[in-house]
């Protein structure tokens, strides 16, 4: 019934979502711990009075659209909005990458990118990061994919590419396509969006998930050159933000202090978590995200993630190659952290007595 590759393709894999009403610490999805700007939930409201919903939305989300020209300082033709960075994404796939093209992105990334690849038939060039999470900028440049993603800050590991670097990326690629997916970049210190405004073969994505605190109005921008917008408009669903999303997401730009307010906090207890986790014995590079990767050289932390879920706190461990023994922790609130490494700490002092043990 299905094309061959779609049968034999794994899907992705989302983070775990609780049942309702199962109460869980949840630091597995990168989700903000602070609720959205109280505007939004007003113009939700607003959006659903009356007989509004019997009418589609508009197929370019153009209020929605308006407001992120106002606040990012980007011409209105320059932006595209999706239901979330992640439809952005896909219609980039469908839009740039035949059958057989390469594209190319360093892993471990963004685990997402391995599905829309696949959908597509494409080849993924085999390039990966080594634990310092450094941008492998020669091997992506050699590449000469159909398009290349970076995701920055990196998920899973928080780390970031300087932007000067990504220029140099974006210019040693011309005329190919250099993807700059910027899902956690308001938790950075700096980001990349003056590159969809100089260079004509760059695209920004950002999502209102992480900072916006948004993740279930599924809500995202493309930054580009204007030719690439009307290339992604004409591969887009027909209406592919609702009104309400539209609403919430005018609301959110309007009141962004809200959120950066937000930011500010959730980047305070990041900090603080990195020291607690370095000391009670984990290797922890600084992240520009709203989590963060811990890691215990050579040790498999998969019956750790287990123990936490069973004392219900979620964290997400990917059973790979390079990541086996490393756990990707969301931010939370500071007394969820505080729980976190509550348990946590008893058992990497477990860990550490039992290899000290082994060793004599």
């Amino acid at each position: 019934m299905f094309r061959a590759v779609i049968d034999k393709m794994a899907p992705y894999t989302p983070g775990e979502q609780p049942r309702p009403g199962q109460r869980v610490i949840k630091l597995n999805t990168n989700e903000n711990p602070y609720p959205p700007s109280p505007r939004v939930r007003h113009a939700v409201i607003k959006a659903v009075a009356g007989d509004s919903l019997r009418l589609y939305p508009r197929p370019l989300a153009d209020d929605f659209v308006a407001a992120a020209a106002r606040y990012y300082r980007i011409p209105r033709h320059m932006i595209l909005a999706g239901n979330g960075s992640d439809e952005l994404l896909a219609m980039l796939f469908r839009a740039m990458l035949n059958p057989g093209d390469v594209v190319a992105y360093p892993s471990p990334t963004y685990t997402l990118y391995d599905t829309l690849a696949a959908v597509q038939e494409a080849r993924i060039a085999p390039i990966t990061y080594g634990r310092d999470f450094v941008l492998p900028f020669d091997e992506l440049a050699r590449s000469r994919a159909a398009l290349t993603v970076v995701c920055n800050p990196n998920a899973p590991s928080g780390t970031m590419t300087p932007t000067r670097t990504l220029a140099r990326l974006a210019d040693a690629l011309r005329p190919r396509l250099l993807v700059i997916d910027e899902a956690y970049v308001d938790f950075a210190d700096h980001n990349a969006l003056s590159l969809a405004r100089l260079k004509d073969n760059v695209a920004v994505l950002r999502s209102f998930s992480k900072s916006f605190s948004l993740a279930g109005m599924r809500l995202g921008l493309c930054f580009a050159h204007p030719a690439i917008i009307q290339g992604l408009i004409k591969v887009k669903d027909s209406y592919n933000l609702s009104r309400i999303a539209q609403a919430a997401g005018v609301a959110a730009l309007e009141d962004a202090a809200w959120a950066m307010r937000n930011v500010q906090r959730v980047r305070a207890t990041r900090r603080a978590t990195e020291a607690a986790l370095r000391q009670i014995g984990f290797e922890v590079q600084p992240s520009s995200a709203n989590f963060v990767l811990a890691r215990l050289a050579g040790v498999d932390l998969s019956e750790m993630a287990a123990a936490l879920r069973r004392r219900g706190i979620l964290v997400r461990y990917f059973a790979t190659p390079l990541l086996y023994d490393a756990l990707r922790i969301t931010i939370g609130k500071p007394a969820e952290m505080k729980a976190l490494l509550k348990e946590l700490k008893p058992m990497v002092a477990k860990l550490q007595a039992r290899q000290g043990n082994g060793a004599q």
